[in-house]
């Protein structure tokens, strides 16, 4: 619980210092922002509210992150697993906690410091934002985001250290085909929803 608690803490500092609220001016992330406190707190209690053999949350926390940016995704983190907190009386603080950490703020984190990597090595074009930010890269910052949770010692109840970690890659690419799916919609009719999209980087002019 401490370093979920100081992973919390660091990230929440380091996003409020770049004014996150910034962001909202002009209302276009006002959508998104809102669909996200109201559906992401029910997927992530949906394991404490029913009991199933493997108890695994959808993330989406990459999704997020390409929608507000991290600096007000960290906050709303926060904000998700407090609401998930109050909407399962079962679950604990220090879940809650975790969810926080791991389920938002670790991916998303990782999967900035990804698209930073793809940027410089690959190259900012419109398949390799949807491609390599949105679904592999959503795969990959997910699934390690949720092994470091475990080897952190959020195991899955019930279920042993090789399977839960299959489980865990099976999800990863659940959430990847969904991020993929719904940021290509975005980019394509609302790209004001993506934070993280530019027409100017992603779709130079021909020449």
């Amino acid at each position: 619980m401490l370093l979920e608690t100081l992973l919390l803490l660091a990230a929440l500092a380091a996003a409020l210092a770049l004014q996150p609220w910034r962001m909202l001016r002009g209302g276009a992330l006002g959508g998104p922002l809102l669909a996200t406190l109201v559906l992401l707190p029910w997927l992530w209690a949906l394991p404490a509210l029913h009991a199933m053999p493997l108890q695994l949350q959808w993330s989406g926390a990459c999704l997020v992150l390409l929608m507000l940016g991290w600096p007000l995704a960290v906050p709303v983190f926060a904000a998700v697993a407090a609401l998930a907190w109050a909407f399962a009386p079962s679950m604990a603080a220090g879940d809650a906690l975790g969810l926080a950490g791991w389920q938002g703020i670790a991916p998303a984190t990782l999967a900035l410091g990804l698209g930073w990597l793809v940027r410089r090595f690959v190259g900012a074009h419109l398949f390799v934002y949807v491609l390599g930010r949105a679904f592999l890269g959503t795969v990959v910052c997910v699934f390690i985001a949720g092994a470091l949770s475990q080897f952190a010692g959020h195991a899955l109840p019930r279920i042993d250290g090789g399977l839960s970690l299959v489980g865990r890659w099976l999800m990863a690419w659940g959430d990847g085909i969904v991020t993929g799916m719904l940021v290509a919609v975005f980019v394509a009719f609302r790209p004001a929803w993506l934070a993280t999209w530019s027409d100017r980087l992603y779709l130079p002019p021909p020449g």
